[in-house]
């Protein structure tokens, strides 16, 4: 895939959601994706307002995590979550489905947290000029290729932005084939977030040329030294952002506001 190095940083959600993560880290993991232009900072939710004080003024987004890693909450309580998230100045929140209620065979129940949820999301989104971005973590390696069908058309019917692989706790992380199949089954306005196991300049590529937007990763930082030592990428990107060309929001809409286990 032919793809900038400054295209391929705006794709990464440099990520931090190990147990044992310091705020130290976290400000360092802001430094680090303030200085190479990342999509944004994926970290915990009891740093989500200290990571938007750290990147006041950048034009790298705060992200966060809502049930992670199982889904197991009720909806009230990731209702809550979402509220706390955006409140403290999260752009992207990135909720687990309900796994075990999904192979359960409990689809109606999932479908209508979903929706639930992404109604937060919309209030948030007339109440502030600024875009939140939900994504919804379906944990592929869970499932079979039927499920992960019927999930991303969950996802889909729930207003979602982005369908994501895999927490990285899991079994397994993204594949290509999972990204692959994804993008497939996902209608337009729907972009497929890949995390897991996502630690090299070839596995970034590989997935985004499966047709993944976004790469959810805790190796953003070799990935882009790789890029710049010799990856054989354009110095920089000269195309439309590729969740425009693959069918997914810009992840960087006008308004948006500056602000582990992958």
């Amino acid at each position: 895939m032919a793809v900038g190095v400054g295209e391929l940083a705006r794709t990464i959600d440099h990520t931090l959601l190990k147990p044992d993560a310091k705020q130290a880290d976290v400000r360092r993991l802001c430094a680090e994706a303030a200085q190479h232009h990342f999509a944004s900072v994926c970290v915990p939710p009891c740093y989500v307002r200290f990571a938007a004080k750290e990147l006041r003024g950048t034009d790298v987004m705060v992200a966060t995590v809502v049930s992670f890693p199982f889904g197991y909450d009720t909806t009230a309580v990731k209702v809550a979550a979402v509220r706390d998230a955006i409140s403290g100045g999260a752009s992207e929140l990135d909720v687990v489905m309900n796994i075990s209620r999904f192979l359960s065979g409990e689809s109606t129940y999932v479908a209508e947290e979903l929706a639930t949820l992404n109604q937060e999301v919309d209030a948030a989104r007339g109440r502030d000029l600024d875009r939140v971005g939900l994504k919804v973590i379906i944990e592929t390696a869970y499932l079979t290729d039927e499920l992960k069908r019927l999930a991303t058309w969950i996802v889909a019917e729930s207003g979602a932005d982005f369908v994501k692989t895999s927490t990285g706790f899991g079994p397994g992380g993204a594949t290509v084939e999972d990204v692959a199949l994804l993008r497939e089954e996902a209608p337009e306005g729907l972009a497929v977030k890949a995390s897991g196991g996502i630690r090299t300049l070839q596995d970034a590529l590989a997935m985004l040329d499966a047709g993944a937007s976004r790469l959810g990763a805790s190796s953003g930082v070799a990935i882009m030294q790789e890029a710049g030592d010799g990856g054989g990428l354009r110095a920089s990107g000269d195309r439309p952002p590729l969740d425009a060309r693959q069918g997914g929001p810009d992840p960087h809409p006008p308004g948006a506001r500056s602000q582990g286990g992958y």
